[in-house]
């Protein structure tokens, strides 16, 4: 894909954003890498620029590679919100593609485009994509892989579930300030323990590096620390080591979905501000077992760099510190 003597480059979008940041300063200095980051808001980095992608854009930057990083992952927001920012962002970053000479673009998507309210085990990247989606940011992000499957230059769409790490401003706090109320509850369902993956921001930064490198890639990967956990004893081990109450009061998931989907009704009727307390794509992360296959993801781009022992022990050092500084 490269001449041996000219960097390979690498445009990153979404790079004021936790995966795309990090992705960006791991690329900074890295032998035989160009690299630049792009996003919405104004960061006075080294190679780094302001852009709009939410409209055609230019850049005098000719990528090898562009990884696809930016849009809206909070699970609450409008149609209008995650369209403009998942889907019409998609849309022109493939734009600009065409217009660069067809680099591989690589694709940051979601697992939420699987999610069902029922327990999932084995899901691979094969697994039915279709109505009806649990949210709406579920459905943007599907829309967005279905612009990527006609993009003409080689692509390859990137899943990750459960994304945390240092500077996670989605998954980890919301548990945290959940816990903090006293409004993280048991879910009892049917099915037996909770089991969950999850992936360290170090492990899928590593593998966004080697999906650039790779000479070749399969459609699409899941990606995740390929270590399932029980739901119950990863929030024990995380709270007692961030000094937060464990959840006592056990509530049935059918109840608490219902009591979710009342309140995102009241949020939309009312206009209010921020988002509800729960919802039910909340519930639904706590309630479901969510495990994958990870056959293609090993076979393809190899072992995690990031123990998920070790990765969890470095979240709570890093998130207990940011308490106290």
């Amino acid at each position: 894909m490269l001449k041996e003597d000219r960097a390979m480059r690498i445009l990153v979008t979404g790079a004021s954003g936790f995966i795309g940041g990090a992705l960006l300063r791991r690329l900074a200095g890295l032998p035989g890498v160009q690299a630049m980051g792009v996003a919405r808001r104004a960061l006075a980095l080294p190679h780094y620029a302001q852009v709009d992608l939410s409209g055609p854009f230019e850049l005098p930057f000719r990528p090898d590679v562009v990884v696809h990083a930016a849009g809206r992952a909070a699970p609450w927001g409008s149609p209008a919100q995650y369209q403009q920012q998942n889907v019409e962002t998609t849309r022109q970053v493939i734009a600009f593609c065409r217009r660069a000479g067809l680099p591989r673009l690589l694709h940051l998507s979601s697992t939420a485009v699987f999610y069902r309210e029922a327990h999932q085990h084995g899901l691979h990247e094969d697994s039915p994509i279709a109505p009806p989606f649990l949210n709406d940011y579920a459905r943007s992000k599907a829309a967005a892989e279905a612009l990527v499957a006609g993009y003409e230059g080689p692509s390859c769409i990137l899943r990750p579930h459960a994304v945390f790490g240092p500077g996670d401003t989605v998954l980890m706090p919301r548990l945290a300030a959940a816990a903090r109320r006293g409004g993280l509850p048991v879910l009892v369902s049917r099915g037996g323990p909770v089991q969950v993956d999850l992936i360290h921001i170090d492990t899928l930064v590593e593998y966004l590096l080697r999906a650039a490198q790779a000479p070749r890639l399969a459609a699409a990967y899941n990606l995740t620390n390929a270590q399932p956990m029980e739901l119950q004893a990863l929030l024990q081990r995380l709270l007692s080591g961030l000094g937060l109450p464990q959840p006592r009061r056990r509530v049935p998931t059918a109840l608490a979905l219902r009591a979710a989907g009342a309140l995102e009704l009241a949020w939309r009727a009312l206009r209010l501000r921020g988002e509800p307390p729960v919802t039910r794509f909340g519930v639904a992360a706590f309630a479901f077992s969510r495990t994958f296959d990870p056959r293609r993801m090993l076979a393809d781009l190899g072992p995690p760099q990031q123990d998920l022992e070790a990765g969890i022990d470095r979240f709570i050092h890093w998130q207990r510190a940011q308490w106290t500084a």
